[in-house]
């Protein structure tokens, strides 16, 4: 049994804040809940329980050389992260990232049934999958 009950936090290095926020807090509608002075930005996804899951987000203080490009992906040590998202919410995402000129990839999830899924890159070349009801 899990002594796990979810994910806290996830945290990313970022190239450049405002387009990580663009992503994640405009696209994805996280709301950002830390003061505006504070350099790391802290975005909340959900809060189950009365504790928020996070994506925080954090300046790398040597962007141009940390970032392996778009097709060095491999180099990276996160593979991706993932969002679960209703029916509605998976089609206006998908929707909108197409019309963005993001690229939208598909797949099929390798264990979880019933569900669909796809794939973009977020400013920074980090994978995020959006899983949702079939």
């Amino acid at each position: 049994m899990s002594r796990v009950e979810g994910l806290a936090e996830i945290v990313l290095w970022v190239a450049d804040m405002e387009s990580a926020l663009e992503f994640y807090r405009d696209r994805f509608g996280l709301e950002v809940m830390s003061p505006p002075e504070l350099p790391n930005k802290f975005l909340m996804v959900a809060k189950p329980g009365g504790i928020p899951e996070l994506i925080v987000l954090v300046p790398h203080p040597h962007p141009d050389s940390y970032f392996p490009s778009h097709k060095d992906k491999e180099m990276r040590s996160l593979h991706h992260l993932a969002f679960r998202v209703g029916r509605r919410e998976y089609e206006e995402l998908e929707t909108q990232f197409i019309e963005a000129g993001i690229e939208v990839r598909h797949g099929v999830h390798p264990v979880l049934k019933g569900v669909r899924t796809f794939y973009v890159d977020d400013p920074d070349g980090n994978e995020v999958e959006v899983i949702g009801p079939a």
